[in-house]
């Protein structure tokens, strides 16, 4: 019967089983996170998965309709008495019959993805594009006889100084019935899309409306979504909530769906309506938490990179997976929501996307300049919003530019061996003693480091389950101060070293973590792939930062901005020590949380923002990374950690770094690196 490649995303986790293995079996073999209580009887409906269709280029697999079993009798009876979502199986009841990529939503997820992008606190400036105004209108008059819009227009203007109010067909529908409940008193939501266009009358409530005036704030990533709901009347988050994209299972980064989109008639629709999905049902659930008629939410402001900017709107990002790298669009993008089947808001709702730098440097990034103002700056910054594709931007009063560096999901813990994630129990911080060798860590959802009293209680309920991205940078970067990596990315053996945690591991080597095998746990390591991934995502980091530094001429910067979720929780030095960024004085390397899910906010809270960032977005200078003949060059360097010829003598005030040089031959030795020469006979 032979067997089949089973691939479960978000994780990455892949395995072969043999034909007809349950799905949820092969994820329990493989450690992946699929919740189930009943035992795989079809009882619980916690094992739901989705499995996708298509031909994955980055996978190398083609999936056929038939890689699982049928529909059977169990999942049958669960749908008519429980409801099944559409492309949904149970875990316990599909089994594989081929090559197959299967999604774990995060309602299936035991351990649910920690989607790490709060609100960043900040004064908003407000001038808000819709606002609410109260209004007297007059009474009907059969002498005059103007229509009740035009006399509520004619008011609006008299009372507001605004004038040439238009109303669509839906609010005209409520206009009669609102004016003569509410005696003539009203109070409109008007919409203003651009300081000189004419105002929209979104929607009319009789008398004094109490209930509030909201909007969404969306930071559309490639791995996740996070969103904001904000007061327009001061700019206060009043919730906030995040979710894993879907998109995930037609491929982790970003040129993988464009490649599915390429590859699958279908396949870019059926990735939009993916997402849509998912920003419809976060934004229900998030107004439902927070006690919000979804009739008070009127505008949404969507950041994100170009290829999930053209899956959103429903175009086709092909044109983005080949050189020109041509966007469909580049200017902000104005729209009302309900066109892209977002309806869990106000029918009325109008979106805004911000405008995008160029073809791989999207509205995420024009965001994260909103929000660091490196144009109105006199020093020199860096701003890195650390991602599956890192956007870079450099500048300051003079002249600011921007790129974006293809870092691929390896920081965020994806293509690593125990790789995981941001969740509960996954490793997030690490130290290893330079002189024991030994490690110590915490984990997500617990206080305490490993070796402190009583971890392991606290621990209890998540276990020890993996090491997310901020855990991988921590233990790689760890592993060099102490002597455990050279400066090429070879780890040592356990001789070369000095400690046995340095194991074999086939012709290479790793160093163990944790090991929780004798209780059925995993065994945490870093191997020597791991490594290289890392040194592959931080090398296209540093080289697009060096690229925009070359072309202005400098040799350094002020300043370092560490923006985006992941970018949060990088610890500084740690990244100089990696050599993710150029050399900066440690005290000048700086975190900005999400900035743009700020800039996000900012562009919700300010008509004048939006006007801002459309004039200077044609003002920044693009660097495309991917024609650019020094990228290569810059890349190569890059490789050695920190850098094989740049100097970093900031890093150099703070960590001294052990030189040692392992030869991969060589399983022995005396930790230098030479093969010792044995004596002729």
């Amino acid at each position: 019967m032979g067997d089949a490649l089973v691939i479960f995303m978000p994780s990455g986790k892949r395995g072969r089983f043999a034909i007809g293995t349950p799905v949820l079996d092969a994820a329990r073999r493989l450690g992946v996170d699929l919740d189930s209580v009943c035992g795989g009887r079809g009882i619980c409906s916690r094992c739901q998965v989705t499995p996708a269709h298509g031909e994955f280029s980055k996978h190398g697999v083609t999936v056929r309709e038939d890689a699982l079993s049928e529909w059977n009798a169990v999942e049958e009876r669960y749908r008519q008495k429980r409801g099944l979502a559409e492309g949904r199986r149970l875990g316990c009841q599909a089994r594989v019959m081929g090559d197959v990529v299967i999604d774990v939503p995060p309602e299936s997820q035991l351990h649910r993805q920690v989607v790490r992008k709060a609100a960043t606190q900040r004064d908003m400036v407000m001038d808000p594009a819709t606002r609410l105004y109260l209004v007297d209108v007059a009474e009907p008059d059969m002498h005059e006889p103007a229509g009740d819009l035009q006399r509520l227009a004619q008011s609006l203007q008299e009372q507001w100084k605004i004038s040439g109010l238009r109303a669509d067909i839906e609010v005209l529908k409520k206009l009669q019935p609102a004016l003569r409940k509410g005696a003539w008193r009203v109070t409109l939501a008007v919409h203003r899309p651009q300081p000189e266009a004419a105002p929209e009358l979104l929607d009319i409530w009789p008398g004094f409306y109490e209930g509030g005036l909201y909007g969404l704030a969306v930071d559309l990533g490639s791995t996740t979504i996070a969103a904001h709901l904000c007061d327009l009347r001061d700019g206060q988050v009043v919730a906030s909530a995040g979710a894993m994209n879907p998109q995930i299972r037609f491929g982790e980064d970003l040129m993988s769906r464009v490649s599915y989109a390429m590859m699958n008639p279908g396949g870019a629709a059926e990735m939009t309506q993916a997402v849509r999905i998912a920003l419809d049902t976060l934004a229900r659930d998030m107004l439902a938490e927070a006690g919000i008629e979804p009739r008070a939410v009127l505008e949404a402001v969507v950041v994100c990179n170009p290829v999930m900017h053209h899956l959103f709107l429903g175009i086709d990002p092909v044109e983005l997976g080949q050189a020109p790298f041509a966007l469909a669009t580049s200017e902000a993008v104005r729209a009302p929501l309900r066109s892209l089947d977002i309806t869990g808001l106000n029918p009325a709702a109008r979106l805004y996307m911000l405008p995008c730098i160029a073809g791989h440097v999207g509205a995420d990034a024009a965001a994260v300049v909103l929000s660091a103002a490196p144009e109105r700056q006199e020093d020199l910054v860096l701003i890195v919003d650390v991602g599956t594709n890192a956007e870079i931007i450099l500048g300051n009063r003079e002249r600011v530019l921007a790129c974006s560096s293809p870092t691929g999901p390896a920081f965020e813990g994806a293509q690593i061996s125990a790789g995981q994630r941001a969740a509960p129990g996954a490793i997030e911080r690490l130290e290893i003693d330079p002189a024991t060798k030994e490690p110590r860590f915490r984990i997500i959802g617990c206080d305490l480091w490993s070796d402190e009293p009583g971890f392991a209680a606290a621990s209890a309920a998540t276990g020890v389950t993996g090491i997310c991205g901020s855990g991988i940078i921590e233990a790689v970067a760890e592993m060099r101060m102490a002597g455990l990596v050279d400066a090429s990315g070879l780890i040592g053996s356990a001789a070369q070293t000095g400690t046995p945690r340095c194991e074999p591991d086939g012709r290479t080597h790793a160093y163990l973590i944790h090991d929780a095998s004798a209780a059925g746990g995993p065994r945490i390591r870093v191997t020597q792939s791991d490594i290289r991934a890392i040194q592959l995502a931080k090398s296209a980091l540093y080289a697009g930062a060096r690229l925009l530094m070359d072309e202005l001429g400098v040799e350094r910067v002020d300043k370092v901005v560490l923006a985006g979720a992941f970018g949060a929780h990088i610890s500084p030095k740690h990244a100089l020590v990696l050599g993710m960024i150029p050399d900066a004085a440690l005290e000048r390397v700086l975190s900005a949380g999400n900035a743009a899910g700020t800039g996000a906010r900012i562009a919700l809270c300010s008509l004048a923002a939006r006007t801002h960032i459309e004039a200077l977005v044609r003002r920044i200078h693009k660097v495309e990374t991917a024609i650019e003949p020094r990228f290569q060059e810059h890349f190569v360097a890059a490789n050695a950690l920190p850098h094989a010829s740049a100097p970093y003598p900031e890093l150099a005030r703070i960590v001294t770094l052990p030189a040692p040089r392992f030869n991969p031959r060589d399983n022995g030795g005396d930790g230098t690196g030479r093969r010792r020469r044995g004596r002729a006979g």
